[in-house]
This record gives C-alpha cells, sequence and structure tokens, in this order.
C-alpha cells in the first residue's frame, strides 16, 4: 500500500460507496455527505476553497475534539454525582488521551478513507485519532450536537467506558511521578540529551535524578516519549513508596 488508499479519490455521490461506507460506522444517514468528504483530505494534497481557504480535515479535528470533550464531560457529570472538579478532569483527560482516541480510529479503520499524495508509512500514529476527531466534527456539521451525542455515547462510552477501570489507569507516569516528589519534597529533574548511536532515525536519551541519584534512563524517538519511559521505570521502582502516600 503505497498511498493510503488514493483508491478512494474516485469516490462519488453517484456510486454512493463513500455515503453507504460512512452511513455504516456512524449509524445514521448523512445528511450533507461533503463535510465527511472533507474530513478526510490530508493536507499533502493542498486543496482550496473557493475563497482560497485549505481544504482538509485539521479544523474539523479542533471542532470534533470539543465536541467530544463536552459530550464526556456532560457524561461523567451525571454519571459521578459526588466527583470534584479535578476528579472529573482526570477522568476525561483518561477517555479522550491520544492513545485511546488513536485505539478507536483503528477500530473505525477510517484510514480507509483519507485522500492523500504521501505514502501511508510516512503518516504518524496520532492520524487515527486524528481523523476519528474530525469525524465528530463533520457530525456535528451535519446533523447537530445531539447526533454528536449519539455517535459517541455508541462508540466511545458504551463499549469503553468503565469507571472503575478508568480510577485505576493511569494517563501520564510522568505527571503521576513530578506529583508524589513534589508531595515528598524531593528533588527531581529530567538530564536529555541526544543519543542517535547506530539507528537512522534520531533518538533522546533521558536520565532521571531523583536528589543525587539516576533513579531511571530511557530512549525514544522524541524527548517527551523519553521522559514519559523514564517516568514510568521510575513509578514501578518506587511504587510502593507512591501508593502510600
Amino acid at each position: 500500500m503505497n498511498v493510503i488508499r488514493n483508491i478512494l479519490n474516485s469516490r462519488s455521490e453517484k456510486d454512493g460507496s463513500f455515503f453507504s461506507s460512512i452511513q455504516r460506522v456512524i449509524g445514521f444517514k448523512p445528511k450533507n455527505i461533503k463535510h465527511y468528504e472533507r474530513a478526510f483530505i490530508h493536507r499533502s494534497l493542498n486543496k482550496k476553497d473557493k475563497e482560497g481557504n485549505d481544504l482538509n480535515y485539521e479544523r474539523l479535528e479542533f471542532l470534533g475534539d470539543a465536541m467530544l470533550g463536552s459530550v464526556i464531560a456532560a457524561y461523567l457529570f451525571n454519571k459521578v454525582p459526588g466527583g470534584n472538579e479535578g476528579y472529573l478532569t482526570k477522568m476525561r483527560s483518561k477517555v479522550v488521551s491520544r492513545k485511546h482516541l488513536n485505539e478507536l480510529g483503528k477500530d473505525l479503520y477510517l484510514i480507509r478513507f483519507v485522500e492523500s499524495n504521501i505514502p501511508s508509512e510516512q503518516f504518524g500514529v496520532n492520524i487515527h485519532g486524528n481523523l476519528f476527531e474530525s469525524l465528530i466534527g463533520a457530525i456535528y456539521l451535519d446533523r447537530g450536537y445531539k447526533y454528536c451525542e449519539k455517535f459517541i455515547q455508541q462508540r466511545v462510552i458504551e463499549p469503553y467506558v468503565d469507571i472503575e477501570q478508568l480510577e485505576g489507569k493511569v494517563i501520564s507516569y510522568k505527571s503521576l511521578f513530578i506529583e508524589w516528589c513534589q508531595k515528598a519534597k524531593k528533588d527531581f529533574s529530567y538530564e536529555v540529551y541526544e543519543d542517535t548511536g547506530k539507528d537512522e532515525i534520531k533518538h533522546f536519551a533521558v536520565k532521571l535524578w531523583v536528589g543525587e541519584n539516576v533513579v531511571a534512563k530511557a530512549r525514544a524517538t522524541s524527548k517527551k516519549k523519553a521522559e514519559e519511559k523514564a517516568s514510568k521505570r521510575a513509578y514501578y521502582a518506587f511504587q510502593r513508596i507512591i501508593d502510600k502516600a
């Protein structure tokens, strides 16, 4: 698969293939298929509308992110009446985490609809979550908030949102470890340096210091990933102490 589903460039309302496929994904009949077509246009095509504005899924992604957050917030507010603001914010973050959104996009195989000029291997994993959000944005423009809520209820909340499981799910080990260090009044720092080694892709290495000791090390293709990986290792090294805090 050299280019992501470029064969779908031939999709049209005439043959109805894209229309029927989207209908199966969202669970109801679209009114304006153009919104959904735009939800899968990659910026590499450099498409413009009549006014010269960019025509791709990125604006819909922004809109969908807001709609998703709103629906999940309302669900948690009603489902957990005793949850305070901090609790509800953390729970919402777990539902709409980038990792979870990528899984949702993969489950629906949304990438099959993408129109693009670049090879599939050049896309990062986050494209799956981005497409999921852009689809929600398209639903909002096409059918409004109620249909967004219906889609998210069926595709996100019912199959995946379990309050008890979410309460025990860690989103960011870095945030968790930093929070513990601050509570325990321990000095900490992340020492980050480039570590390409023999790899063709640039890597970054991280040393996580607590006080005068290095408590964990990690390598990854970005500083953020390396810090998160080191934090996870440090968390498990200190888990007994952290859990008691």
